[in-house]
Order: C-alpha cells, then sequence, then structure tokens
C-alpha cells in the first residue's frame, strides 16, 4: 500500500508540473535547528491535498491548511532552504521577511451621535431614517478580532460565522476570532454596524449582520497565509462585503516579477479572486503613505526595487474597492494615499478640526470593553464605504459585486480636485477622490 501511494504522488505531481516527489517521507536530511516560519505555497488550482502534503514533507515542510479550489497551500518549516526547495516563485513567508493608528479614548455617554460627524459627511443619519440595513446582509469585517460582548454589538455578530485565520488555517473557535490586543478591529465594525439604540455612537447600517474574521496577529501583523485564509472563508461562507482595513505585511508593496512576492501576491490575488466569484465584493483602504499608489516608486516599509509591476495587497488587486480618505473639511486626509482609487469616505485629519462639540478630529466608534474612542486614518474610510455598500446590498438584494461597486461609485457624492499637480482628473474620477465621497442616503432613496 505505501508503494501505491508513493507512485501516485509521483505521477500526480510530474502530470502538475511540480518538483519530483520520490516519497512521501523526506529523502535527505531536513535542518530543524531553524525557526520555524509560515509560508504560502502555489499549486495549479485542483491539485490534490495528498500531492501538496507529500511535496511538502518530502522539502521539509508541513501542511498547516490546503485550498484546492486555488490551488494554494500553508506550509509551515524551520528548514532555512524550504523556499528554495520549492522555487521562490512559489513559496514565500512574510514572517520571515519582516525587518496601529493612535487611539484616543472618549468617555462613555448617553449618545455620541451629535459627535458623528463622519456620519453627517456621507448623510447616514438621514439614511437611518428610512432603511438600517437587511439582517441577511453579511458583512465580514477581516481585522484584529471584533469584541461581541460590546452592547453595540449584541444583535449584530454571528458567530457561526466568524473565524480566526491568524495562523492561515481557519479557526471557528469564539477565543480565535476575539480581540486581544488590538482595538481596531471593533473600532472598525462600529462605524458599519453599531446599534441605533440612542447609547453611544450609531453605525451606517445598523440592521446588517458582522462576521469577525481575525486575520491581525497579536503583534499587528497581517501575513498572506491570513489573509488567503480570510477571503477563503469569506468565499464559502457566502459573505456580502468585506472590509479590509490593512495591507499585508511585511512589506507596503507585493511586486508579481520579484521572487517571493510573485508567490504571495498570486496566492492573494485567487483568494480575492475566489471570493468575488462567489458573490463577495471586497473593500480595502487605500494606505496611509501619502503617495501616489498609481505609480509606485518605494516602499516605504521594506527595501526591494519597486516599478508599475508592484501593488499593494489587498487594495490594489483588480477586483477590489480602494478607498481614499477625507477629514471634517471634505478634503483629502495629509497622510491619505491616493491614485488609482474607486471612492473616499471619512477617515479623519488631525488637521481639519471640526467645532466644538462637533467630535473629534478623527471619526468616534466602538473599541473593546464597552468604550468609545476616535481613530484616523483610510482604515476607518473603507468602513464608511462598506457601510453604505451594506445599504445598497439591502435596497438591491440580487445585485453582484460588479454590479455593487457600480452604484457605489455612481451614487457617490462627485468631488473636484484641488489645484494641486497630484491630482487629476475630473470631479467624478480623480486620483484623490476616485468617483467620490460614498453617500448613504443616495444607497436607499434611489
Amino acid at each position: 500500500m505505501r508503494r501505491l501511494l508513493t507512485l501516485a504522488v509521483a505521477a500526480a505531481a510530474s502530470l502538475l508540473g511540480l518538483a519530483p516527489v520520490a516519497n512521501a517521507a523526506p529523502e535527505h536530511h531536513c535542518d530543524s535547528t531553524g525557526t520555524a516560519f509560515t509560508y504560502v505555497v502555489l499549486y495549479p488550482p485542483g491539485a490534490p491535498r495528498f500531492v501538496a502534503e507529500a511535496e511538502l514533507r518530502h522539502d521539509c515542510g508541513s501542511l498547516v491548511e490546503y485550498y484546492p479550489e486555488i490551488g494554494v497551500a500553508v506550509a509551515t518549516s524551520a528548514s532555512p532552504d524550504f523556499a528554495d526547495r520549492l522555487g521562490p516563485n512559489r513559496a514565500y513567508s512574510g514572517r520571515k521577511d519582516v525587518p496601529v493608528s493612535a487611539l484616543e479614548s472618549v468617555a462613555p455617554a448617553d449618545d455620541l451621535g451629535g459627535q458623528q460627524w463622519d456620519m453627517d459627511l456621507i448623510k447616514a443619519k438621514q439614511a437611518n431614517k428610512v432603511d438600517e440595513g437587511s439582517h441577511r446582509v453579511l458583512v465580514g469585517v477581516l481585522d484584529s478580532g471584533v469584541d461581541a460582548t460590546h452592547p453595540e454589538f449584541a444583535k449584530a455578530i454571528d458567530p457561526a460565522d466568524s473565524a480566526g485565520c491568524v495562523t492561515g488555517k481557519a479557526d471557528p473557535s469564539p477565543g480565535a476570532w476575539a480581540p486581544t490586543t488590538i482595538p481596531h478591529g471593533t473600532h472598525v465594525a462600529g462605524t458599519i454596524a453599531a446599534a441605533d439604540d440612542g447609547n453611544g455612537v450609531t453605525g451606517i447600517a445598523p440592521n446588517v449582520r458582522l462576521a469577525s474574521v481575525k486575520v491581525v496577529s497579536d503583534d499587528g501583523f497581517i501575513f498572506p497565509e491570513s489573509a488567503v485564509c480570510g477571503f477563503m472563508w469569506a468565499g464559502r461562507h457566502h459573505f456580502t462585503v468585506t472590509n479590509n482595513s490593512y495591507f499585508v505585511d511585511p512589506g507596503f508593496y507585493f511586486c508579481r516579477n520579484q521572487p517571493g512576492d510573485a508567490a504571495a501576491y498570486e496566492a492573494v490575488r485567487r483568494a480575492v479572486a475566489f471570493s468575488t466569484g462567489r458573490g463577495v465584493l471586497n473593500v480595502a483602504a487605500a494606505g496611509n503613505e501619502a503617495m501616489d499608489i498609481a505609480n509606485p516608486t518605494k516602499d516605504t516599509v521594506r527595501t526591494h526595487p519597486v516599478d508599475r509591476t508592484c501593488a499593494t495587497l489587498p487594495a490594489g488587486l483588480p477586483d477590489v474597492v480602494s478607498v481614499t480618505a477625507v477629514g471634517y473639511a471634505g478634503t483629502k486626509s495629509g497622510y491619505s494615499d491616493w491614485g488609482k482609487v474607486d471612492v473616499t469616505a471619512p477617515g479623519g485629519d488631525r488637521a481639519q478640526v471640526p467645532p466644538t462639540g462637533a467630535g473629534p478630529a478623527c471619526p468616534l466608534s466602538t473599541l473593546p470593553g464597552g468604550g468609545y474612542g476616535s481613530m484616523c486614518g483610510t482604515s476607518m474610510a473603507s468602513p464608511h464605504a462598506v457601510g453604505v455598500v451594506a445599504l445598497l446590498a439591502s435596497t438591491h438584494p440580487w445585485a453582484s459585486p460588479a454590479q455593487l461597486r457600480a452604484l457605489l461609485r455612481a451614487e457617490a457624492t462627485p468631488v473636484p480636485c484641488p489645484a494641486v499637480a497630484t491630482c487629476t482628473g475630473p470631479p467624478a474620477d480623480n486620483s484623490y477622490y476616485g468617483h467620490g465621497l460614498v453617500n448613504a442616503l443616495a444607497a436607499v432613496t434611489r
């Protein structure tokens, strides 16, 4: 029986164009004295799990999870030459290449709605009077975890569709998707769907359901395997829309023509495409580097050559809605990236200070432990766009991801360029604001 298995694995590997596999166990010495890292490894979509498992064992690795629909394996290995054995364009470890927003807490109050200038800016409070979203709409928050015990989420969090994805393998146990050290995901979730209960803050679509998908490690990293797991979970569970207020580590850009980068780029691209094919619209923050992401010239996080073949993940992928940030005045936040973007939304800007009583310069939302606080960033802009998409999905229940994206763009309020050379294009499609400022009221009335 062992001989038959060995032959079958070798034959399958040969047919799939993979490295030869002599037998299911390593035929050479494996150096296990190094640090163990997690990798994403590419296979032809549809390749059987046993082929991946056998090849990884042969090359001194072990399989954590395999996604046959897209041909991406998550593996661990302590062997320093593991990626070289497989080929640099097939395997990549973000952790191996490693060389949140500032938070202001706000004292709890009966109602903080008067300080939510961001909701006024996109007409969310007016929209709430017309339609607060449908409970059949499921929004995935791919982030650091959402505090399901927060009073604002008493009816919103769907435990059955939540999972931890930090290891690259989905873990549906509640502890795996709860926040631990980082409040970011809970803040994002409140913007989308905090309850309209007269206390604290109110989200854009308070009646939709939320799924917490934890992709951010406790030390703040989002590696390719975590993102792949998150998008695959979203697709398999038929989410309506996901929010992705992060870029995949360890750098800001991944380049399709560079060893290592190419594997990570393709793994995440495949996972995003899979989820889109399952009816999910993925929305992401453009980034806080104050750069033109359509014409990258440097990576501000890690050192490597960068050109137009490089993109930030996931915001730079063609299936993903990219969102820039504006402050209280409705103009681009100083930190916000720009370039090839879809829409803009409130992310806050400490240089655009609201008048007394209108709230802090950074949008208010929920924090773990039942609290509230403000954060700035395109991380905060993206969930505003997601909330509007959730309303659009509620009022257009049969819309596809492409149709929801088109509606989001079409119903945005055009914002003209300021008199600066870096902003190019007409009010309804320019490099700073894309098709304009998202409009919640239009989502429920047009």
